[in-house]
């Protein structure tokens, strides 16, 4: 049986949610190993003058748990 990690990151773009969960994994994946999945757990954004400025996307990452032998 294997035991599963899950934590939470905020990507940010400037283009779109979609680009903004990718720069999550992607910064998630620079210091943990074997990432399984992710679920988006929140769309957020800011927005100026009526305009979207910043997208904001909040994923959980998965990742084994590994135990030192």
């Amino acid at each position: 049986m294997t035991a599963v990690k899950i934590i939470k990151v905020l990507g940010t773009s400037e283009e779109s949610w979609e680009d903004a969960a990718r720069e999550a994994v992607e910064q998630a994946s620079e210091t943990i190993d074997e990432i399984h999945g992710i679920e988006v757990e929140d769309w957020t954004a800011n927005v100026e003058n009526g305009q979207i400025t910043n997208y904001k996307a909040t994923v959980e990452v998965a990742f084994p748990v590994h135990h030192d032998q």
